[in-house]
């Protein structure tokens, strides 16, 4: 099982300013991604870098965690501890690829964790930290490591290096960060022997994979854009876990529990929109469909229906 006290998390919070901590909730109330960054300010430790937001006034920049060799340091809340899940500044709202492949703004609806690495910090003890830390949020939240952990990078390649820059220093790839969250989660998405979620329906898993994630496939294919690609093949296959069938589409011995975090994506990229566009035109019946697959999608993931 995840051990969830392995590393304590410390929470001390910068003041409430609009370019720093604007105060605001994260729209999802839940994270629903996690963005892998790295300080690119090499020897910084976490509190160095809680003094630099605590007093930056020229300029909208943030993260909520920053992890060293020593702490785990929350400045911003996260949803780990008492306080709900607040926004940060950590990818720049005019970079569209965070929308495109999870539906919304990463400052909306996703954690900044940057790592901290380099001169006197001890690098490979702040992975350990920084992979449980990921671990973590995703055993709260039902976040899949392997689909919603993004790099820096990836929603940002024209500008940013981030996560990969710290990781090579350590010889690690952004996949291997990936496997490592994984490996320390392991256990702890198990489902219980009482069922905990109610398995999808194969025709209303099909019907979502065809009328969405196959779309996006193909718009990604049609971009170039491997990640993408990569991305809603995944979904695909988790959508058909969680319908009892394998990638093949051929029976597996029982279904698995969808994670929360991709019916979240599904829910918030294209079955919200569609529920307020029927809403639009006053088509209750539209209304009542959309509503009803986002609430197969919520009992797969062991979710309350709305």
């Amino acid at each position: 099982m995840f051990d969830t006290k392995k590393y304590t998390i410390e929470r001390r919070y910068i003041n409430k300013r609009h370019n720093v901590r604007p105060g605001t909730r994260l729209t999802s109330g839940a994270p629903v991604f996690l963005v892998a960054h790295d300080t690119g300010n090499p020897g910084a430790p976490a509190d160095n870098h809680f003094t630099y937001f605590q007093n930056l006034k020229d300029r909208s920049a943030s993260a909520q965690v920053f992890v060293d060799d020593k702490k785990i340091l929350e400045i911003i809340p996260t949803g780990t501890g008492p306080d709900a899940a607040e926004k940060a500044w950590h990818v720049l709202y005019n970079v569209t690829t965070d929308n495109e492949r999870f539906g919304d703004d990463a400052n909306d609806i996703a954690l900044g964790v940057e790592l901290c690495f380099g001169g006197k910090i001890n690098t490979l003890e702040a992975y350990k930290r920084f992979v449980w830390y990921l671990a973590y949020c995703c055993n709260k939240w039902g976040i899949n490591p392997r689909t919603h952990i993004p790099s820096h990078k990836q929603l940002d390649p024209a500008r940013k290096r981030d996560v990969d820059q710290a990781l090579v220093t350590i010889g690690k790839t952004l996949k291997e960060l990936v496997y490592d969250v994984e490996t320390e989660l392991k256990g702890a998405s198990v489902a219980p022997a009482s069922l905990d979620f109610t398995p999808l329906p194969v025709y209303i898993a099909q019907s979502l994979i065809d009328n969405y994630v196959s779309p996006a496939w193909f718009a990604s294919q049609k971009a170039a854009d491997q990640e993408g690609k990569t991305h809603f093949h995944n979904l695909a296959n988790n959508l058909r876990a969680a319908a009892g069938l394998n990638e093949k589409n051929l029976p597996l011995a029982g279904s698995v529990k969808l994670f929360k975090s991709n019916a979240q994506e599904i829910i918030f990229r294209w079955l919200q929109p569609a529920w307020f566009k029927a809403k639009q035109s006053g088509d209750k019946e539209q209304m009542q469909h959309f509503n009803n697959l986002a609430n197969y999608l919520r009992r797969a993931a062991g979710l309350p229906s709305q």
